[in-house]
């Protein structure tokens, strides 16, 4: 089992026993709801791609999760909200695309799996711009499909008919370890931000000089 379908697999658990609640009303999501969106890119990682030539799109892989993040722009608060998630999606891309260019060819040379390092900075990345927890998992989730379209177009540019798996096994890793990242770093942050001006005698802890509580309040 990959690290993307783990993931999946613990969040799935989390979110089952109440842990998740917080984030998922953050992210405007039932637990029912966040069930059932497991469960279909978990299971529809497992049947075959769609495909258009050079290109095949993973059902769970990518469908789904671009489907998600349509969602959460649509439900931002406000225009400054969605504009601050796309525009954070084309530099996480940007950065996630810097990386793979200038990663070594020669895998001895590399510590760690590139698919992993690419996720781990990619939910960074999210983090900063994304602002909340809807922003960083679109950032985290478009940023990396937008990075893998970009390395696709570059290659075809070249003369280098590869086909482009958007969704497949390693960039769904990227993209679920990054999304994930990037909104458990909001989440941490957030209520990390609240406790100290709780603890600093502050009567109103949504007046935290937070950007992620602020964008998100209800």
């Amino acid at each position: 089992m990959s690290i993307g379908m783990v993931l999946l697999t613990v969040t799935a658990v989390l979110v089952f026993f109440g842990v998740a609640q917080r984030v998922l009303d953050k992210l405007r999501l039932s637990d029912r709801a966040a069930l059932i969106l497991i469960a279909l890119m978990f299971f529809g990682t497992l049947i075959p791609n769609l495909d258009f030539g050079l290109v095949q799109v993973s059902v769970g892989g990518a469908l789904i999760p671009l489907g998600v993040c349509v969602y959460l722009l649509i439900r931002a608060e406000t225009t400054k909200e969605r504009l601050r998630a796309l525009l954070g999606s084309v530099i996480t891309a940007g950065v996630v695309y810097a990386m793979s260019a200038l990663m070594p060819n020669e895998p001895e040379a590399i510590l760690i799996d590139p698919m992993y390092l690419y996720g781990l900075v990619g939910g960074v990345v999210a983090y900063a711009l994304g602002r909340s927890r809807r922003g960083a998992f679109i950032c985290g989730v478009l940023g990396v499909m937008l990075a893998d379209i970009a390395v696709a177009v570059v290659n075809w540019s070249q003369g280098i008919q590869q086909t482009l798996m958007l969704g497949g096994a390693g960039a769904f890793d990227v993209m679920v370890i990054s999304g994930i990242l990037g909104v458990l770093l909001s989440e941490l942050v957030g209520e990390l931000l609240e406790r100290v001006m709780r603890a600093g005698g502050r009567s109103r802890p949504d007046a935290v000089a937070n950007p992620v509580g602020r964008k998100e309040k209800e």
